[in-house]
């Protein structure tokens, strides 16, 4: 199981490693040149602030999932992706290509941008408490459940008073944590990127998912391409469903998960989540090229442990 991150991520000149490779450097100058931005220069000289914009963020964490799977040239059993990461895992999964990728994330990243900009928004996450509670203390100051990310950690999004009045009043055993992204996304105030995107999505050729791809939506394995990336579209106004996306990977019988760089976020995340329910899933989160080595043979592991006629080369 690949999968690939989502915003919030980002850290500076994380890219650094990987465009030593001349090959590499050659790769992200091409994404660069396709999503009008300089990739590598985001990628390893830009400031933590300047990479928090979403209209920056997006393109680079696309681009490095990209730039990594590539390089790691190994097949999964299904990926998925974290948000916007979800159009890496599209790309994975053979429904669109690199290209078309770094346009839709661009577009996709200047929108939310511009309907982040109408209103002061922004998302705050909660770690721990009972899940009721915190879904009615969410609730109550009209804020969205934008992300569920498994036992333990939903996050709340909304305007930047509605996210002051949850502070006052945190659910019982919650810590909450502001998060370092400039809008309230995956929620009503994104629907006007979700507009932009969709029209342009529509001239977009796709093909059939040749890896099961698991949505963000609802959790569900989706195949049909065209119906993968409504969902993504549509997602950007709609809470992401990471629990539902973990059930379906315990019930697929995943083995493994390795998770594209930036890495570390959702390899976590699966941790706890499979711990908790008393499952032996490994993991191994691709930071840098010098695991590659590391990661291929993971990935040929994890494909004899699902199919055991298979041989690793």
């Amino acid at each position: 199981m690949i999968v690939a991150p989502g915003q919030g991520a980002q850290t500076p000149g994380f890219l650094s490693p990987w465009l030593e490779d001349p090959a590499v450097a050659a790769y992200v100058d091409w994404l660069s040149a396709v999503a009008g931005l300089d990739l590598a220069h985001y990628g390893t000289a830009a400031d933590e602030d300047t990479i928090r914009d979403t209209k920056i963020a997006q393109p680079l964490l696309v681009a490095a999932g990209l730039v990594a799977a590539q390089r790691l040239a190994a097949s999964a059993g299904a990926v998925a992706g974290h948000s916007v990461g979800e159009i890496t895992a599209a790309v994975g999964a053979g429904v669109i290509t690199a290209e078309q990728a770094m346009v839709l994330v661009r577009e996709r990243g200047n929108a939310m941008a511009d309907a982040a900009a109408v209103t002061p928004t922004g998302m705050t996450a909660v770690l721990g408490g009972d899940r009721d509670g915190v879904l009615a203390a969410i609730a109550a100051q009209g804020l969205t459940a934008a992300n569920d990310n498994g036992p333990g950690q939903i996050v709340a999004a909304g305007t930047t008073e509605q996210l002051a009045a949850f502070a006052d009043n945190p659910p019982q055993g919650a810590r909450l944590r502001s998060l370092s992204v400039a809008g309230a996304f995956h929620s009503s105030h994104m629907a006007p990127a979700v507009d932009h995107v969709a029209g342009l999505a529509r001239s977009v050729s796709v093909h059939g998912a040749r890896t099961p791809f698991i949505t963000n939506s609802d959790g569900t394995v989706v195949r049909d391409g065209r119906d993968a990336l409504d969902r993504i579209v549509g997602q950007i106004a709609r809470p992401v469903r990471w629990d539902l996306c973990l059930e379906t990977m315990a019930d697929l019988g995943v083995t493994g998960i390795l998770e594209l760089p930036p890495a570390g976020t959702l390899t976590g995340i699966a941790k706890r989540y499979f711990r908790g329910r008393d499952l032996s899933v490994e993991t191994l989160a691709l930071a840098g090229p010098e695991q590659l080595d590391e990661a291929r043979a993971f990935c040929e592991r994890h494909a004899a442990a699902a199919h055991p006629e298979v041989v690793p080369a």
